[in-house]
């Protein structure tokens, strides 16, 4: 049996694209327990969730089409989008022998952070079976030929017509964006929070003078734990300078941001310090809180920043 000591990325099989997924959104999340009980009879997970499965396949396994089935299932957040981020363990099992393939190291660490986006260009399968998958779940999925890239198979010493059955151990699953309750706020003058029909955030800067000093609104409050510092934070955002209307920068195109307060400019973290995972917070950063009398790329000398910032979650330190 081979033991991979890192995920199954140090191997080169999840690569860091972020195409080819398309998962429902939330309002569409719900999955059946067993999608194909005749399947997945044929397949027993056992052992304790935190550690590698054991795991017994009525051999050989022809698996006509995906098909999963939660041996466990999770009360935490759902999978519903392609980028969203998570932590997972994988082990992977010949559907012909039953034999152990690989795995990822079951050590506990959630600094691995992936998307379903990454596994899905060489598993894509995995989108079926993670779709509104939920925090502390046990995925046992069988997986047809087409359910993996070629590529991989071969790499698993598979045959074309063979089968593969992979176990998913969800470990940690990122909110999409900001869950939180909708919060009021008063202030004439200030930047306006927008949503796309995606439910994106977007700024409508107003005509005037931007403000002097710091303004921090929270739009929605979630009931997370709380930014401190002390473990990075996990946020999507969009920013516009003062005064125009295209975003200079923005995430939600792409991964979440890791951030750490001490990393950012001044007024952003003190945006971020004493909020809750699943917030959503407005901030205007006058300059000198900002990037002050220099330029910073798209960014002119002087400029007021305004930001729309979700927070997700708070990241685990790398295991030493």
């Amino acid at each position: 049996m081979r033991k991979i000591p890192a995920a199954l990325a140090v191997l080169g099989l999840v690569t860091v694209g972020l195409a080819g997924c398309s998962l429902p959104g939330a309002s569409d999340c719900s999955r059946p327990a067993v999608s194909d009980p005749d399947v997945m009879d044929l397949i027993t997970v056992e052992g304790e969730t935190d550690a590698e499965p054991e795991v017994d396949v009525y051999t050989p396994l022809k698996a006509p089409h995906l098909a999963y089935e939660d041996v466990v299932a999770g009360e935490g957040t759902a999978i519903t989008e392609p980028n969203q981020l998570m932590v997972v363990d994988v082990s992977v099992y010949n559907g012909e022998t039953g034999e152990h393939i690989v795995a990822t190291a079951y050590d506990g660490d959630l600094s691995r952070v992936t998307s379903p986006s990454q596994w899905t260009q060489n598993f894509p399968g995995f989108e079926e079976a993670l779709h509104c998958a939920t925090d502390g779940s046990r995925i046992a999925v069988a997986l047809s030929p087409e359910d993996m890239s070629a590529e991989v198979a071969s790499s698993f010493g598979l045959a074309k017509d063979e089968s593969a059955v992979a176990v998913i151990d969800v470990r940690k699953v990122y909110l999409p964006a900001a869950d939180g309750a909708n919060q009021f706020n008063s202030g004439f003058g200030l930047p306006s929070v927008v949503r796309a029909p995606d439910g994106h955030p977007g700024l409508i800067i107003p005509d005037g003078a931007a403000p002097e000093e710091l303004v921090v609104q929270t739009i929605k409050k979630g009931d997370g734990p709380e930014v401190t510092g002390d473990e990075p934070v996990r946020v999507h955002y969009t920013g516009v300078v003062w005064g125009e209307d295209e975003a200079f920068d923005s995430t939600w195109d792409a991964e979440a941001a890791s951030l750490t307060l001490d990393g950012v400019v001044p007024g952003f973290a003190a945006a971020l310090e004493g909020q809750t995972v699943g917030s959503q917070v407005l901030v205007v950063i006058p300059p000198e809180l900002g990037y002050g009398d220099q330029d910073q790329g798209a960014i002119p000398a002087g400029s007021t920043l305004v930001f729309v910032i979700d927070i997700l979650g708070l990241d685990a330190a790398p295991e030493a």
